[in-house]
């Protein structure tokens, strides 16, 4: 995915324009002097938001409930990391009852990752995605099923051309309701529907930290990348011939 991703990232901030420099010359003097007298109240401004929206980032990682209400809906939550997280966001973005699929990063120990740390592959972090789901609709069960049958849980760190630790295969359970129906599915699969024996790992979420922006929604909104072609979407094909019957309209 990373060889890929070199050719799809955001412009960076160095190619936008200056705005001071676009002013004609009479009023940019007059634009210097305002931005020099403002310049100590807009510092304070930017430190007290950065501070507020570093403290709130840190709750919500730190902190993933399992369930939480929408209206009259009481949702779950599920986190699973099987590969690159733009293939399982795709597929389970199509399953019934899921309201909602973020990709991100999971199981390391350095706080708040970039995409480039993880590849790095040394903050200890898997590519997962969190699912928000209705209980109602889909069960954890039904999820963990989808999720063994649209990745291949026998290969260690790997999945197909993608290696390394961030794409080991992995259900990060959040509670013990989650750990047995988790261990419970794995053994029921297990040298029964595959060739190898399953080596996905079961643990116990302790953080998640959501991704970049730009990974988000990213088979839907890039579906003319080479890998979105060759690789995401035959796992969206995938999970159609086996789920056809749980997949959204």
């Amino acid at each position: 995915m990373k060889a890929f991703q070199r050719f799809f990232r955001p412009k960076s901030a160095d190619s936008l324009p200056d705005s001071a420099s676009a002013l004609p010359q009479v009023e940019r003097r007059n634009f210097i002097s305002f931005f020099a007298r403002s310049l100590p109240f807009v510092v304070v401004g930017l430190v007290a938001a950065g501070n507020a929206l570093m403290n709130t980032k840190l709750i919500a990682a730190e902190s993933t409930p399992s369930s939480e209400t929408q209206g009259d809906k009481k949702l779950k939550q599920a986190t699973f990391g099987g590969g690159c997280f733009w293939c399982t966001e795709a597929v389970f973005q199509r399953l019934k009852g899921v309201d909602q699929v973020v990709s991100g990063y999971s199981g390391g120990h350095v706080v708040n990752p970039t995409y480039e740390q993880v590849c790095g592959k040394k903050t200890g972090h898997v590519e997962v995605i969190q699912i928000t789901y209705d209980p109602s609709i889909v069960s954890f069960e039904k999820l963990l099923i989808v999720f063994f049958k649209t990745h291949d849980p026998t290969t260690k760190n790997r999945q197909g051309a993608d290696s390394g630790p961030q794409y080991r295969s992995v259900v990060f359970y959040q509670d013990e309701e989650q750990k047995k129906t988790a261990e419970d599915v794995r053994k029921k699969l297990d040298d029964k529907v595959f060739n190898g024996k399953i080596v996905t790992d079961i643990d116990p979420l302790i953080n998640f930290y959501p991704a970049e922006d730009y990974h988000q929604n990213y088979f839907n909104d890039n579906p003319g990348n080479p890998y979105c072609q060759g690789v995401v979407a035959s796992k969206v094909r995938k999970f159609i011939e086996l789920f056809g019957d749980d997949a959204k309209d």
